[in-house]
């Protein structure tokens, strides 16, 4: 269950919310199936699958949450293939052309006909709310589907006042100058092997597997490029990708933490998701508590400004 990217949000105002009161507010979005001509649905689950029934689950102040969205698998193609079968037996048997807005009467009877019978495809979201540091962290890489969550996690609650990160130093030129002088970087983060550089005309440098501190590197750099991911590890607890947004992907598990999970004693599934959840809630809020300090710390004027 541990999260394997990092999406941010910053609550503007301390979380009143308990589990109990969100798994209520949660039960009036729990997920449906698809209807007959449902393209799609979004809905709350058990983060516990079947092990628990709550659309919740809490440990160490920490409350865990899961979208569930499934969708119709209907390909234009496919859309486009019967409407143009029709329209050419009408043209064909008819002997006239068949016009814009007749194809689109067209094309409704075809979806009408199609969407009942289509496939469909299961996507799952997890996110938590870290009540103490009042961070809401959702595990995906995506900008789309984070704002999904939070889009579809306000209107089940009424209201959500989180906003994205800010802080005090851009992140970019902090992690270029890791770049350039390998002493401005921090003793317990380690750069690894991969980053992608960008510039101000959005030319793209993607480098894996490469000598981060190579000559080659350096040229990118003294010629306009600054750092918009980078691959890291720190204090080898983890192991991630950094962007200039303060999103982490990639979260790999180092010696450290692998060995507070192969110590964490459990006899149920559910003791086992406890002890993950209650060391990944702990081991993170400290990973970005330290990404905060050395960007600088959070803006709180810039907060102060949208509460």
């Amino acid at each position: 269950m541990w999260f394997k990217n990092l999406h941010l949000f910053r609550f503007l105002h301390p979380v009143t919310l308990s589990a109990d009161e969100l798994n209520e507010q949660l039960t009036k979005s729990a997920f449906q199936p698809c209807g007959k001509m449902d393209m799609e649905t979004m809905g709350w689950v058990p983060p516990l699958g079947r092990e628990n029934e709550s659309l919740v689950h809490a440990v160490n102040n920490c409350i865990i949450f899961t979208a569930r969205k499934e969708e119709k698998i209907l390909p234009a193609s496919v859309v486009r293939e019967f409407v143009n079968e029709k329209v050419e037996e009408i043209e064909t048997q008819q002997m006239r052309k068949v016009r814009k807005r007749e194809k689109d009467e067209i094309r409704e009877e075809v979806l009408h006909d199609l969407i009942p019978r289509a496939f469909t495809r299961s996507t799952y979201l997890s996110a938590y709310i870290d009540v103490t540091q009042g961070w809401l962290l959702i595990d995906t890489p995506s900008h789309k589907r984070a704002d999904e969550l939070t889009s579809f996690l306000r209107q089940t609650v009424g209201s959500l006042p989180v906003v994205a990160p800010k802080m005090q130093q851009k992140i970019d030129n902090v992690m270029t100058q890791w770049l350039i002088n390998q002493n401005h970087c921090p003793a317990d983060i380690e750069l690894a092997d991969a980053c992608v550089l960008t510039d101000q005309e959005g030319a793209v440098v993607n480098c894996k597997r490469q000598d981060l501190l190579a000559e080659e590197m350096h040229g990118h750099l003294t010629a306009g490029k600054f750092v918009k991911r980078l691959a890291l590890e720190w204090n080898d607890r983890f192991a991630f990708i950094l962007d200039d947004e303060l999103v982490i992907r990639r979260v790999q598990l180092l010696d450290l933490v692998q060995a507070q999970l192969n110590d964490a004693e459990s006899e149920t599934p559910t003791q086992r998701f406890d002890a993950d959840f209650a060391i990944m809630t702990l081991e993170l809020a400290a990973l970005i508590k330290r990404l905060l300090k050395i960007f600088g710390g959070e803006d709180e004027a810039a907060y102060a400004k949208m509460r």
